[in-house]
């Protein structure tokens, strides 16, 4: 599949330093390199991901989210191996380097691995060595937000919260909760969250994509969210837009990704304007690159392109998502005077 930023009026997007906190593990891969894991596995794909363009998806019912989650999960079996595991994770940070990222905070749910990588914790301890020599080799900062599944029971949750801050002095920053936000309460997994913020963990649960404003509330009340998966949904109820802003709660919004999933039936219905002109911070992010075709540098593009940003309120983008992120304060310094430098 062909890289998909285009060079515009304006700056290099590229060239923006910026963070990139909302992408989850499975859905980083490349096309090619999920066409090869699969050969070399033996795993027959669906037809959606083998074509040439991305799968067409709408998962705002019940049968669209189940097709979306079924095609994830084809992607995800063709992950096998611990060389697997690092190809994924080094290309991922080859991408995110190749769009100006200069700090990465991937999602994994590792008990979708474990079965086959000998158990959960040689499985995270596998993720972490790739996330540490993919950092290394590439130089884009790298650190995991560990992802519980709304799906199960939230006695998972706060098994996975509890390895999550065993390895939080050794790249793990955040704790999150993925999966369709409709089924299950926020506050069932209260205890997963407290104990991973008790661990010093970032919380930064998934609310206000397939739901509406209700999850977005629920984060904060319920998980004490410091940062909202997608979010976008707040939009919906301007009460709520001022707390998030008052409170600087950030968002990661990802406009392709609410584009696909018919969260918006156009780009230029993700309510990013509307967002950033009230103050909320964000921080654009792909999402899925493998199932919705766009990457990092492509969000900035539908900012400048769709919502008519200006390359100072691309910049404003780009420092808040450094602000948002959990990168050490040299990492942050450095990207800030990057920014700075990019927009003058």
């Amino acid at each position: 599949m062909a890289r998909e930023v285009r060079t515009g009026p304006g700056r290099d997007i590229r060239l923006l330093p910026k963070a990139h906190l909302h992408l989850h593990f499975t859905g980083s891969m490349r096309p090619a390199t999920l066409m090869e894991l699969a050969d070399k596995h033996g795993v027959h794909l669906p037809e959606a991901l083998t074509s040439d363009e991305p799968p067409k998806l709408r998962a705002t019912d019940e049968r669209g989210w189940f097709r979306f989650q079924r095609l994830y999960d084809a992607a995800r079996s063709c992950l096998r191996t611990p060389d697997d595991i690092h190809r994924l994770v080094r290309e991922a940070a080859q991408e995110d380097a190749a769009d100006g990222s200069g700090w990465l905070e991937i999602q994994v749910d590792p008990t979708s691995y474990a079965p086959r990588l000998g158990g959960l914790i040689p499985t995270m301890e596998i993720i972490l060595d790739a996330v540490h020599s993919a950092s290394r080799d590439t130089g884009v900062g790298m650190a995991l937000v560990v992802a519980a599944n709304r799906m199960k029971h939230p006695l998972d949750a706060r098994t996975l919260a509890r390895l999550a801050v065993r390895y939080a002095d050794q790249g793990v920053v955040g704790f999150g909760l993925s999966n369709d936000e409709r089924r299950g309460l926020a506050r069932d997994f209260d205890r997963a969250f407290a104990i991973a913020r008790d661990g010093g963990l970032l919380a930064a649960p998934h609310g206000g994509e397939l739901a509406g404003p209700a999850s977005v509330r629920d984060c904060l009340d319920d998980l004490h969210a410091q940062r909202v998966g997608h979010g976008v949904r707040a939009a919906e109820d301007p009460k709520l837009v001022r707390r998030l802003a008052e409170s600087g709660v950030t968002c990661e919004v990802c406009p392709a990704s609410n584009v696909a999933l018919g969260v918006y039936d156009k780009p230029e219905d993700v309510p990013l304007r509307l967002l950033y002109d009230a103050g909320v911070p964000m921080a654009l992010g792909a999402d899925d690159p493998l199932l919705f075709g766009s990457r990092l540098a492509a969000q900035y593009e539908i900012a400048r392109d769709v919502h008519g940003f200006t390359d100072q309120e691309l910049a404003e983008l780009a420092r808040q998502s450094v602000l948002g992120s959990r990168a050490p304060d040299d990492v942050r310094r450095r990207m800030l005077d990057g920014i700075d430098a990019w927009a003058q």
